[in-house]
């Protein structure tokens, strides 16, 4: 999902506006969420008669823009292959170094010194050949400091996030193909068909409450053939569809709380629960959603009481929708099986997040507080194991019978191979950096830009230096397990919870994935809506300066109170 939803260049699969893992190859493409919206946007449970389309299909796959991007910009598994030879080279012109830490492990301030790493040419040549192995399942000797497949210590390498995205991709799978999720976002578009701004607000929110848990982004691609129609049929025009898709699943996505590719890898390298600083992230949820649904609200009712302010204008027949509709009629109604998927899905992201929340610390404020009996505190392995026995228990609750249960389950862990593999080896990249023992001293060559500033001013700066490094790095889980275990120290020094800067760099990716055109979420979305590139950005680019007012006085007060 935004993987991923950060995002995989056009040249990939699909990638998500921001958080879930962009980078994973989603069950739909553009070009087939073309061909097929409106059977998607119908929805079609298991042994269920197909419904009837919502509308026509509002265009066809993705071209012009999309299709140079794809050709332009490499895939997040191209662009970290580069990035893990380009460190390898530079690594030979740093000098290693090291920090004192503390008994948590955090590098202590003004202890770095020089060290000899002892790395023959030989040994940093089996350091780039195991960079992915290390990556997966790398072992740090605790003595030396030393990873490797072969040694002796605590697991270093993201195998237990590798099986979490796989198990994920999994249970989302199975939820798609039952059709639920897809039918009970057609049924709300219907409900609300008469009342517009309801129409909009509605829409926005499920998608943004489904990117803020699950980084969904990427299967936005098949609702335009919903939307786009409904949108005409109500006299708005297709920028308040391209809107309501594209800003409602991008804004959770930005705002994620729980989301497993954005906030859950970043949390995981930072060496932080997953709930550390969910107040915060879900303070921001709700406060930026709201005035992202505001703003496309505003424009649509503007557009329908003038269409000459229209930005994207009105193409031949988007008049005629009205009818169009009404000849589609009602999507299916929800069956029995449809509500118990939805209520079960519903349940599984509720306890999720009961899991990880360290409720002692959230809620007396301490972050040293002693935890409550019923906390859980689970990670990765144990949401690892949960997404796995939720995708059988909804198969089975779906009567999908063992064979196309088991082919269902394996399509899904194949079709989020990717964005795994993209934590893999933004992963070996720092095994490349720990071996070498270069870490630090990159630590260090930044420890005096945040020595002496304000903890606000540091959130702020964080922001900002990973709004380029979201464009030069699309991917959001690859994004985060290879800047995090630099940024992450550095809140140590400036006094700052960690959690801080998950959520400054998160917030950063998913800023940036609302509009860059190396996210195939935005601009796969613009194409099938039938909305010029350059109008959407005219479109948006007020929304993007007040969310980045916005999200930096949420830094700023989230630094201030840890």
């Amino acid at each position: 999902m935004y993987p991923e939803s950060g995002a995989e260049g056009p040249s990939g699969p699909p990638a998500t506006a921001s958080g879930r893992t962009p980078e994973h190859t989603p069950r739909r493409t553009g070009e087939q969420a073309g061909e097929q919206a409106g059977e998607r946007a119908g929805g079609q449970g298991p042994g269920q008669a197909q419904g009837p389309p919502s509308g026509p299909a509002p265009g066809g796959p993705p071209d012009g823009p999309a299709d140079g991007a794809r050709r332009a910009f490499p895939s997040a598994l191209t662009v970290l292959v580069l990035v893990t030879l380009a460190v390898w080279a530079v690594a030979f012109l740093i000098p290693p170094g090291s920090y004192d830490h503390d008994p948590d492990g955090a590098p202590v301030e003004g202890t770095y010194h020089r060290v000899d790493s002892g790395r023959s040419l030989t040994d940093r040549l089996g350091d780039l050949f195991l960079a992915p192995v290390n990556g997966l399942y790398g072992i740090q000797d605790q003595s030396s400091g030393e990873v490797g497949p072969d040694l002796t210590g605590e697991l270093y390498g993201s195998a237990g996030v590798f099986l979490f995205v796989l198990a994920i991709g999994a249970f989302i799978t199975v939820v798609f193909a039952t059709g639920a999720l897809d039918l009970g976002i057609a049924r709300l578009a219907h409900r609300l068909r008469e009342r517009g701004a309801l129409l909009i607000a509605g829409v926005m929110l499920v998608f943004s409450l489904l990117g803020t848990v699950e980084g969904f982004a990427e299967e936005t691609l098949g609702f335009y053939g919903l939307i786009v129609p409904l949108m005409l049929a109500l006299g708005y025009d297709r920028m308040v569809a391209t809107g309501t898709i594209i800003l409602g699943a991008g804004i959770g996505v930005l705002c994620s709380t729980v989301n497993p590719f954005a906030t859950g890898v970043a949390s995981s390298a930072a060496n932080i629960s997953v709930g550390d600083g969910i107040a915060l992230r879900a303070a921001m949820w709700v406060v930026l959603t709201a005035v992202t649904i505001g703003y496309v609200v505003h424009y649509a009712r503007r557009v329908r009481r003038n269409p000459d302010r229209s930005l994207s204008g009105f193409l031949p027949g988007d008049r005629e929708h009205a009818v169009a509709r009404e000849e589609a009629g009602a999507p299916p109604e929800l069956t029995a099986l449809h509500r118990t998927v939805l209520i079960v899905v519903a349940l599984v992201f509720t306890f999720m997040i009961f899991s990880v929340v360290p409720w002692a610390s959230a809620l007396s404020g301490d972050a040293d507080a002693d935890p409550y009996g019923f906390e859980l505190g689970w990670s990765f392995p144990q949401l690892a194991a949960l997404y796995l026995v939720a995708a059988v228990l909804v198969g089975l609750i779906a009567r999908f019978g063992e064979q196309r249960l088991s082919a269902t389950v394996v399509q899904g862990a194949a079709d989020f191979i990717s964005p795994a593999l993209v934590i893999v080896l933004a992963r070996g990249v720092t095994v490349i950096m720990t071996n070498a023992q270069v870490t630090d001293t990159v630590l260090h060559s930044i420890e005096g830009v945040v020595r002496g500033t304000s903890s606000g001013l540091f959130a702020v700066i964080v922001f900002v230096v990973n709004l380029p490094l979201s464009f030069l790095i699309p991917s959001t889980s690859g994004n985060a397990t290879l800047t995090m275990p630099i940024l992450a120290p550095l809140a140590d020094f400036a006094g700052v919870s960690r959690a801080v800067v998950v959520t400054a760099w998160q917030s950063a990716s998913g800023w940036m994935n609302l509009w860059v055109p190396t996210t195939a979420v935005t601009i796969g979305g613009v194409a099938l809506a039938k909305v010029g590139y350059d109008r959407y950005l005219r479109f948006v680019w007020p929304l993007l300066a007040i969310l980045a007012v916005l999200i930096c006085g949420f830094l700023v007060a989230g630094a201030n109170l840890t």
